[in-house]
């Protein structure tokens, strides 16, 4: 009697304990929705023709500056870049936007889409010629919103910079297939100090297995982290973006 009593107190404790198991897996959902303010100042420049032809649209260049730029004064995007060199009196035959991060933080992707957005709305894109550069934390910044958003540009060009290659990796169906037609050309300093080259190498060989053909990978033998002065003096590369198409 006593080992059967023994036995059914066991029953239902292994009972309670199992019952007390699945409670703890219980199926919920949460849904909801968040709200983001976006702030960005930015410096703009429109080509020399703008405005003489109401009708004529215009590829559309944006730039990410690095980290040491971020703020609230718009001078210090002048610094580097082609915000530099269209101080210095170039003429470039894209729309140019270079939005400043704000201090404390890093290139948000969202923000980034949305002045995209507020362009395209606000001037006359060529939305089929969007292109994306960014030097440093610009260009992890360039990176992120090449594997995220391949659909919105089509050409990149990230400056020692870096990124996630899982989100190259988990890419939806329609993503895959923008990345396989982005146009890419990366750049980096063999010496760098900041931002090794294999942060690079790791991006460049994701999206090549991600299917990316039009891609290609500069890299400065003696260069330390600057190595977007030479590349942003180069012709070569405005020429590049103008061949791309979206």
């Amino acid at each position: 009697m006593k080992i059967l009593i023994t036995f059914l107190t066991i029953m239902i404790g292994c009972v309670i304990v199992n019952g007390q198991e699945k409670q703890a897996n219980r199926r919920e959902s949460l849904k909801t929705s968040i709200k983001k303010d976006i702030n960005l100042n930015y410096l703009l420049y429109l080509p020399e023709d703008y405005n003489k032809d109401d009708g004529k649209k215009y590829p559309l260049m944006i730039f990410l500056h690095g980290a040491g730029e971020r703020g609230s004064n718009l001078d210090l995007v002048e610094v580097h870049g082609p915000p530099k060199l269209i101080k210095q009196g170039k003429k470039f035959p894209f729309i140019v936007a270079s939005p400043q991060c704000p201090e404390g933080q890093i290139w948000d992707d969202d923000a980034v889409i949305a002045l995209l957005d507020h362009l395209i709305a606000k001037y006359r894109v060529d939305t089929k010629r969007v292109y994306l550069t960014g030097l440093s934390m610009g260009g992890y910044g360039t990176w992120s919103l090449a594997s995220k958003y391949p659909e919105r540009f089509a050409a990149v060009a990230p400056i020692c910079g870096g990124g996630m290659p899982i989100y190259v990796m988990l890419s939806s169906k329609t993503k895959a297939e923008a990345i396989k037609t982005l146009g890419v050309w990366a750049f980096h300093g063999a010496k760098d100090p900041v931002v090794p080259l294999s942060e690079s190498e790791r991006m460049v060989n994701a999206f090549k297995r991600a299917g990316c053909t039009d891609i290609q990978l500069t890299v400065y033998p003696e260069a330390l982290h600057d190595s977007w002065t030479e590349t942003y003096n180069n012709e070569a590369l405005y020429e590049w973006f103008l061949k791309h198409t979206r």
